[in-house]
């Protein structure tokens, strides 16, 4: 399932994404990739959802298909026809953030994704809204964004009580 997921999404990128503009979006597509493998460095004993890989791949492979593959490549999407007017904005975001967890929902159903230490399907959600949204904010404004990411980190570490190791 989680090799459909991001050929459909190269598929649909080739299809609908401008292509001939990819590189206005290329530090966006860097940005959600990094968030990807940042989030499965911090919590790599200790994580919120955990991908449960199909036939061909083993976790860390599926997970490495999502941060430099599908999420790049759907942001890319996202991005290459996002509204310049504020309202057609708002429903957008929202749009997107319907079709990713849609297509968590039937990873869920389909025992390809499950949740640990109180993350819940409909955080996921919020969480889709949240990343929507900052991904905008890092197109137009990247140190904005970074600097709102670094809040919204800490924040989720503290409220699902991540355990943090330092090393000596």
């Amino acid at each position: 399932m989680h090799v459909a997921i991001a050929i459909l999404t190269i598929i649909a990128s080739l299809k609908w994404g401008n292509w001939r503009t990819w590189r206005e979006y290329h530090a966006s597509m860097l940005f959600i990739a990094t968030g990807g493998l940042l989030y499965e460095y911090i919590v790599k004993d200790y994580s919120l959802w955990k991908f449960h890989p199909d036939l061909l791949f083993g976790h860390d492979v599926t997970v490495i298909v999502y941060a430099l593959i599908t999420m790049p490549v759907s942001i890319f999407l996202y991005l290459s026809h996002f509204p310049k007017k504020w309202f057609h904005r708002v429903i957008y975001i929202l749009l997107w953030s319907g079709i990713y967890i849609s297509v968590e929902w039937l990873l869920y159903v389909f025992g390809r994704i499950s949740y640990q230490n109180g993350w819940q399907f409909w955080y996921s959600f919020l969480f889709n809204l949240m990343m929507f949204s900052v991904i905008a904010l890092h197109h137009r404004n990247p140190f904005r964004a970074y600097i709102l990411s670094i809040f919204i980190i800490f924040y989720l570490i503290s409220y699902f009580q991540v355990p943090f190791q330092y090393s000596k």
